[in-house]
């Protein structure tokens, strides 16, 4: 979700260079750093698949600094690891975005980190596994009050409490899918609650840990590779550097709108 996107970034490195370290200038465009000077705040690594640490990787190799949360101790020491590669001291506390007290502990904790912040990742989605198997008309009133809460609610709870870091404006982004539009076989409630977001990336099919929980998804994927006018879903480098363009100035006058990195799946008719 791209609300008012703020100023700038830095190189996309990695993503835009293919080369193992950060260039002074992004390659294929020629600019200057996009996200210097920007404090982002990610929410959602789970471990090197998430889509999450994709647009991190690219968000700090565009200059950005950046602030974790991890989803409790299960997690805490894969989020640890992998931050570690921007400096042993970067930012990591706990936040159950389910707790409110826990997500306004949490933005106290940025605060001693710093007395702004330009960007937000939400890439938070949990349902119960068994509400992603079966029929729809199967889910639990419980099932589908968890998938709302913690994959649509919390992007509320969240941007409450960044606002007031964002003094010159920011941005915050989520992520969908397109379940959200459309049928497919076993997303069931997360479709519905994934369609409460707007200001999205919406990716295609990514192999990560949440999808692991789709039952199924091996079949999506091929279904994609079949289907795509790329014969592709979409890499997770892809959607990192789409999260920098949203995150920039480039992407100041978006907003409320859904922008999919699929391959081109979703112009697709028959």
């Amino acid at each position: 979700m791209a609300i008012s996107p703020g100023r700038a970034s830095t190189s996309l490195a990695d993503f835009c260079s293919g080369v193992s370290s950060a260039p002074q200038y992004c390659r294929p465009c020629m600019t200057q750093p996009l996200l210097e000077g920007k404090v982002g705040v990610v929410f959602g690594v789970a471990n090197k698949r998430s889509i999450a640490w994709a647009i991190a990787q690219a968000w700090a190799a565009a200059g950005a600094r950046l602030i974790f949360n991890y989803q409790g101790e299960r997690l805490k020491e894969n989020v640890e690891e992998l931050t570690a590669a921007f400096g042993e001291k970067t930012p990591l506390f706990p936040c159950d975005v389910s707790s409110d007290a826990e997500i306004k502990t949490f933005f106290e904790k940025v605060r001693g980190e710093t007395d702004h912040v330009d960007l937000l990742l939400h890439s938070v989605a949990f349902a119960p596994k068994e509400a992603l198997e079966g029929d729809f008309v199967s889910t639990t009133r419980e099932a589908f009050r968890v998938a709302h809460d913690i994959s649509a609610y919390s992007l509320v709870a969240l941007a409450r409490e960044v606002s007031p870091f964002m003094t010159n404006g920011g941005s915050i982004v989520a992520m969908t899918y397109y379940g959200s539009e459309k049928v497919v076989p076993h997303y069931n409630v997360m479709g519905v609650a994934k369609a409460s977001l707007v200001n999205c990336i919406s990716a295609g099919a990514v192999q990560t840990l949440a999808a692991r929980g789709i039952s199924g998804f091996s079949q999506m994927l091929k279904h994609y590779q079949e289907r795509a006018p790329l014969k592709r879903s979409c890499d997770p480098s892809e959607l990192g550097t789409t999260g920098v363009f949203l995150a920039s100035d480039g992407a100041a006058a978006i907003t409320g709108q859904v922008i999919y990195v699929d391959g081109g799946y979703q112009i697709m008719g028959m």
